[in-house]
């Protein structure tokens, strides 16, 4: 048989594990696709060229990621606009 944790001990967890997650929260997104994302989020919006250096992706696979994942499944409307620097793609 285990023993049970005192009520203390388990606030002491409790309060670190909320640290932890706080912590979690402020670094970057976790997955390619939620860095994908942050970026289109970006008031400035991205490239398809700063994407794939940033994801270390394929131009290919970009275009694919935001098709598929972003607009089809997650349901994401994803606007063009032709600047100078290029195509940029944003989140809306």
């Amino acid at each position: 048989m285990t023993k049970r944790k005192s009520a203390t001990a388990r606030t002491a967890d409790t309060a670190t594990a909320g640290t932890v997650r706080n912590e979690q929260q402020s670094r970057k997104p976790k997955t390619k696709l939620a860095q994908l994302e942050a970026m289109l989020r970006r008031p400035s919006g991205a490239t398809i060229e700063q994407i794939s250096k940033s994801l270390v992706w394929q131009a290919h696979s970009v275009r694919g990621a935001m098709s598929g994942a972003l607009k089809k499944k997650q349901g994401l409307t994803i606007t063009t606009e032709k600047t100078d620097a290029g195509r940029v793609y944003r989140i809306t």
